[in-house]
């Protein structure tokens, strides 16, 4: 082995060292994502398209659920009030 060789190799390996902690935490944060987000995409799309749309929203809920996961954005939930009618008296 040649030493410039040897040199490209120890700065790759440093690289390396410093990279694959900080992306051990995105990728697993991603996975949390992707089986809500498909389970998510399929209920709604079935729901809405049937078959097909349940297939197009798995696949399209864990994509959308994995970049949820990686950007850290936690499913919220909102509880909406009931519509409230008005009578108005003649």
């Amino acid at each position: 082995m040649q030493k410039g060789e040897r040199s490209m190799r120890m700065k790759w390996f440093i690289a390396c060292t410093c990279v694959a902690p900080i992306a051990m935490p995105l990728t697993a944060s991603a996975q949390g994502g992707v089986p809500g987000g498909a389970r998510q995409g399929f209920y709604e799309g079935g729901r809405i398209a049937g078959p097909i749309g349940a297939v197009v929203g798995t696949a399209v809920g864990g994509v959308v659920g994995g970049v949820k996961g990686v950007l850290g954005i936690q499913p919220h939930y909102v509880y909406y009030r009931g519509h409230r009618t008005y009578h108005r008296q003649h």
